[in-house]
């Protein structure tokens, strides 16, 4: 079933419909092989898999903070943080390269969304970088790396999806729980990427050059009242979103939703709320999310049929039974990860690849709020990877021409590098994840 998904898949399919597509020929496979164990009225059981789906309260925190990161977008917050920081850091050799890491960390904070990150910083940034003299694989590889912290810095909609997928094993388990327990991650994530662009800028200043003095001649009260002014509403959205769920005080999809209200109100204070930029928000609002729950609906039937033709044991006695136990569980889970994460969207994953991994880490006694947050930047990485890592593409789309892919591929391989030894860490010493969740206090229930 996973061949003939990933081959309809790699002809251009929709995923929804490549799933459910092979879900309807493997039940009939079943039946026309007359396999004792399947029966065919387990389709009987798909309207009610639905409307759980549709009532599922995790999964509705996605349409909010997709809601976010497209209104700010729209709101110019991305151009606004770049400039500021270019001018603050731009004396600094490799200025521009850590402001760039800096808005991309802010960026996460404030949407959860990895598209609109990279295109954004792309489309501002890379110009800029390249006619001040920055190397063009180093600027592609920071703004690359940049976006993708999306994936692991809550609000991550990557972190929501898991959150719900993990649940299959402990229902007590809640998204505010892998928000906690990806800050540390993201912040060291965000703080090697920062030490690497200071510590090449230090050693071939040539690629990573100050800005020129006409460039940053700006005053020092005119540019502290400029970086408040800027600063001040990321801030206090950070602060009203991850703020309330950390301490209890609302469920991620309640944040989510005060999200949506603040950064309306963000856009009207720019004055970018219009009924045009208000509908377009809601158009791409409605179609990610639809995407989303019709990738849900097909990895659904495929689950059915799955585990009617007794996959689910199958996988679950091999997974058990790989030598090393838990380390070697662990290894094989997040290989398979990567790997998959090079030829399909981590929905795609964490639907169907997932399911099967959560039964065995819980059988194992692995902490799943952990596992969770290492699988986050397992895709995060895998985002990042030649030759199909989405990010890449996305970067593509906006560079100019003069930057080829292989200058893309050849610069994102430092950051690759950085991120698997922060995965390590994170393997090695499971305190980085697992510290802020035994501090703060429980997201309620239902979250």
């Amino acid at each position: 079933m996973f061949v003939g998904a990933l081959v309809l898949l790699s002809l251009g399919y929709p995923v929804a419909f490549s799933l459910g597509g092979v879900s309807i020929i493997f039940a009939l496979l079943g039946v026309a092989l007359g396999l004792d164990n399947f029966d065919l009225q387990l389709f009987g059981l798909m309207p009610l898999r639905i409307f759980k789906i549709m009532a599922n309260y995790t999964l509705l925190a996605i349409p909010y903070f997709i809601f976010m990161g497209s209104m700010l977008e729209k709101t110019g917050i991305a151009e606004r943080l770049l400039e500021t920081m270019g001018i603050l850091f731009g004396r600094l050799r490799g200025g521009l390269a850590l402001a760039v890491v800096i808005v991309g960390a802010l960026l996460a904070a404030t949407t959860g969304v990895v598209a609109a990150t990279v295109v954004a910083m792309g489309l501002i940034s890379l110009p800029i970088m390249l006619r001040y003299g920055y190397d063009k694989k180093l600027a592609t590889g920071v703004i690359a790396a940049s976006g993708t912290l999306g994936q692991i810095i809550p609000p991550s909609v990557v972190l929501i999806v898991l959150a719900d997928q993990l649940r299959i094993g402990d229902r007590n388990l809640s998204v505010g729980d892998l928000f906690i327990g990806s800050i540390i991650p993201g912040l060291m994530m965000a703080g090697a990427f920062a030490l690497y662009v200071l510590i090449i800028a230090f050693l071939k200043p040539e690629i990573a050059p100050p800005l020129p003095p006409e460039v940053r001649n700006i005053s020092a009260v005119k540019l502290f009242a400029q970086v408040s002014q800027v600063m001040l509403p990321p801030l206090i959205l950070i602060l009203l979103v991850l703020g309330s769920i950390f301490f209890g005080f609302a469920t991620p999809t309640e944040a989510g939703a005060v999200g949506c209200i603040a950064t309306i109100i963000l856009a009207a204070v720019y004055r970018k709320l219009t009924i045009t930029t208000l509908s377009q928000v809601c158009d791409a609002t409605m179609r990610i999310t639809s995407m989303v729950i019709f990738i849900l609906i097909g990895s659904t039937a495929f689950a059915l049929v799955f585990r009617g033709l007794d996959g689910d044991i199958f996988m679950k006695d091999v997974l058990s039974n790989i030598p090393g136990g838990e380390v070697g569980f662990l290894l094989v889970s997040m290989v398979v990860v990567l790997l998959l994460g090079f030829f399909i969207d981590f929905f795609e994953i964490a639907f169907i690849v997932i399911p099967l991994f959560v039964p065995v880490a819980q059988q194992l006694g692995i902490d799943l709020v952990w596992y969770g947050v290492i699988l986050g930047a397992n895709l995060q990485t895998s985002f990042l990877t030649p030759p199909f890592g989405f990010a890449l593409f996305y970067l593509r789309g906006v560079a100019p021409k003069e930057v080829t892919t292989v200058d893309i591929y050849r610069g994102v391989i430092p950051f690759i590098l950085i991120q698997l030894l922060v995965l390590g860490l994170i393997i090695i010493f499971p305190q980085i994840v697992t510290f802020l969740p035994s501090l703060m206090k429980p997201a309620p229930i239902g979250s």
